[in-house]
């Protein structure tokens, strides 16, 4: 049994078999509709969630099985004192997987500690997104043909982000990956993730406060958002939150087969002007989580 807490829980050669499986769902979803017929998905949402966890449900939905769980902390038995680990022995006896999202660091590995069947994290604190990852992958693969060769260019929150850590850390794996990470001062990238993923794999990568300078050398910007919900000052976000907003003007310097890509949800970080420019690829890139979680969610289970 195995579960998925990290992206480096993946091996590039596991990465790029789901990414076939998720091509190959897109191409034939008959062909996928009855594969986990009567197994059970539980979604443990601690926190607020609209893409993650309704892409798990209709996910699951669309491979024929079912989903029970909770979307806020206050519905759980969390409320009433209990702990991560207690609720993972629970659900294991109703269901066949999980997928959790925690504000708390650590707390999905926890469960897959305590669970008798597979755990699958659906974000951790300001840690970890494993599944937003596969989508980014699977997107950058559709919009590009590969994964290799390429300058990435992560603009926005790059501390609090977990999201643009596990891309940093999946990414960093595949050859000629350059990284431009483009942030203020007060939110670049932790020295954590400088340390173990960029200078130990060796990554050719820059840091800059000027989305404009590096615009014209991106072949994938990616967004992010500033997160209220991660500043302990309210003083300190209001300052930071309209620091980086692309519009159309910005884009003039860019590759006309740029690819802008969102983990979502958008604040106001990218006008609404640019949603009709083909280079936009946040909503396919929605899309693209439910079926490489079709197929995460197949390799888990250990379903042919």
């Amino acid at each position: 049994m195995r579960s998925l807490i990290d992206i480096a829980d993946l091996t590039v050669e596991e990465i790029d078999g789901l990414i076939a499986t998720a091509e190959d769902i897109i191409k034939d979803p008959d062909k996928y509709a009855e594969k986990c017929r009567r197994k059970k998905l539980a979604t443990l949402f601690y926190e607020p969630s609209t893409r993650t966890r309704l892409s798990f449900e209709s996910a699951m939905i669309e491979l024929g099985g079912s989903v029970i769980g909770f979307s806020e902390a206050q519905s759980s038995s969390a409320s009433k004192g209990e702990s991560v680990a207690d609720t993972a022995r629970v659900i294991s006896c109703f269901a066949d997987i999980i997928a959790m999202r925690h504000p708390m660091e650590g707390a999905p590995r926890v469960a897959a500690m305590n669970a008798s069947i597979p755990v699958i994290n659906a974000g951790d604190g300001g840690h970890n997104h494993p599944t937003q990852t596969l989508t980014d992958l699977l997107t950058i693969k559709r919009e590009k043909g590969r994964l290799s060769h390429m300058t990435v260019g992560c603009c926005g929150d790059l501390k609090f982000g977990r999201t643009v850590h596990s891309l940093l850390e999946a990414m960093s794996r595949y050859e000629g990956v350059d990284f431009v990470l483009i942030s203020p001062e007060e939110l670049k990238v932790p020295e954590h993730v400088r340390t173990d993923i960029l200078n130990a794999g060796r990554v050719k990568y820059r840091e800059t406060e000027s989305l404009q300078e590096a615009m014209p050398e991106l072949d994938i910007l990616y967004m992010t958002r500033v997160q209220r919900e991660r500043f302990i000052s309210e003083a300190d976000y209001v300052r930071l939150k309209d620091t980086y907003i692309l519009t159309p003007d910005k884009l003039e310097t860019a590759k006309k087969d740029l690819s802008i890509l969102h983990p979502l949800p958008r604040v106001n970080e990218i006008s609404v002007a640019i949603d009709k420019d083909p280079r936009a690829c946040y909503f396919r890139q929605v899309m693209n989580g439910k079926f490489i979680r079709m197929a995460l969610i197949m390799k888990l289970l250990e379903v042919e």
